[in-house]
């Protein structure tokens, strides 16, 4: 395992930042009241102003009523916190490389099983020494292993490109494949090369610039 991925500093800080946004984005948002604008109903002036004794009153769909509108109530919103790239992969190496620290995580070469059979998943976990909360990374290609792992509650199977802060914060262990810990090191690694689609029009922009 690479030190760049594997072997961060724990740094709380972004990892409870990157927390905060993965549970602001699992909001959804909808809910949303009805203002006196949004009820059904006459907008007829129900009695004159003055001479009835009554109090005054412009519109039955008033807040002041029953079934009328409702006053700076929820509206549907959207709760995502975007967080930048490099934040996100951040955390997950530091909360990564804590758990790695902790001897909670661990590489095997390969999960198979010949059938998918929920008694030999929690064998192999037994066998690992992998009790409680746990987090499979894996291939999602692995049928036998989502299948076998469904019925577990303490478990959840995830690929390379699933993993995110919250789950590997949330389940004590993790165990990943060889194949799977190598695709996950090269999507966090802090020298990751650049698209090439972005080196030209960087290229592009500073040629520009000179000649402006």
């Amino acid at each position: 395992l690479s030190d760049a991925v594997f072997g961060a500093e724990l740094n709380e800080a972004l990892i409870h930042t990157a927390v905060k946004a993965h549970h602001a984005g699992a909001r959804q948002g909808t809910v949303g009241t009805k203002t006196r604008g949004d009820v059904s109903g006459s907008g007829k002036k129900l009695w004159k102003q003055k001479g009835t004794g009554r109090a005054r009153i412009a519109s039955i769909r008033s807040p002041l009523w029953k079934g009328g509108g409702n006053v700076h109530g929820p509206q549907a919103r959207d709760w995502s916190q975007p967080l930048p790239k490099k934040m996100r992969r951040g955390a997950l190496r530091s909360a990564l490389s804590e758990r790695l620290r902790e001897g909670n995580l661990v590489v095997v070469e390969e999960l198979v099983f010949g059938q998918p059979k929920t008694k030999e998943f929690v064998g192999a976990l037994s066998t690992l020494g992998l009790e409680g909360k746990t987090l499979v990374v894996d291939s999602i290609d692995n049928d036998n292993l989502l299948l076998a792992a469904r019925n577990v509650k303490t478990a959840k199977v995830v690929g390379p490109y699933g993993v995110n802060i919250y789950d590997v914060l949330y389940h004590e262990k993790l165990v990943m494949t060889r194949s799977a810990a190598e695709q996950l090191q090269a999507q966090l690694d802090p020298k990751k090369a650049a698209p090439a689609g972005e080196e030209p029009a960087a290229e592009e922009s500073t040629q520009e610039e000179e000649a402006a």
